[in-house]
């Protein structure tokens, strides 16, 4: 593999299809602090590539050919991939939205969107945020089962920025509080739930909060 900066994002794109796989490829190689270190096909291969090249990020297809990428997902993780993944599909319903999230998927980006926007997406997501197409997110909240302890009406104004893909600095200005405040609800909803990451803590609104949400 190329040797390149620190700072670079290592980046495998998993799509059956070929053309939009090297359109993609082309476009993030347009980028200097993107670097595509394999395109495959199939999660065999890209599975292959995981375990011998850095992958900071996956651009993962939901539907590939034969199989949806849901098992994959799961079997990445557990395997030890650390990166972050984000979904890049024609679409999902709320269910399977729910389900990407809690296997541990960071995004999810509709192809149909402008590939500045999927830019953006893949540095919010690599920079620790959520980033969700809100009509998805507003069905994977609705469909989310578990009821949990409810946060304040703080924390709840908070958790719902969150969501949206929002910096603690962004949500201060949207509640007229301090940044500070918000860094305090944030840790006690990690306290609260268990969790440390962003990532983590909208999975548990997903699956604890869907009725004060």
């Amino acid at each position: 593999m190329i040797d390149s900066p620190q700072n670079t994002t290592h980046i495998l794109i998993v799509d059956d299809h070929g053309l939009f796989r090297e359109s993609l490829a082309r476009v993030l190689a347009t980028e200097p602090d993107f670097q595509v270190v394999a395109h495959c096909a199939t999660t065999d291969e890209a599975a292959a590539v995981l375990k011998d090249h850095r992958v900071d990020l996956l651009l993962l297809d939901f539907d590939l050919g034969d199989r949806d990428c849901t098992k994959f997902v799961g079997s990445a993780v557990e395997g030890g991939f650390t990166g972050k993944i984000l979904l890049v599909t024609a679409g999902v319903n709320a269910n399977q939205a729910a389900e990407l999230v809690r296997l541990g998927v960071a995004g999810i980006f509709l192809k149909h969107d402008l590939p500045a926007l999927l830019t953006q997406a893949i540095r919010d997501v690599v920079g620790g945020k959520v980033y969700l197409d809100q009509e998805l997110l507003r069905g994977a909240v609705a469909v989310a089962a578990k009821p949990g302890l409810p946060p304040t009406e703080r924390e709840r104004q908070v958790l719902l920025h969150i969501l949206e893909g929002l910096t603690n600095k962004e949500i201060a200005d949207r509640l007229g509080v301090s940044e500070s405040s918000v860094k305090a609800s944030i840790q006690q909803l990690f306290s609260k739930t268990g969790v440390r990451t962003r990532s983590q803590l909208v999975r548990i609104a997903l699956e604890r909060y869907k009725d004060v949400l």
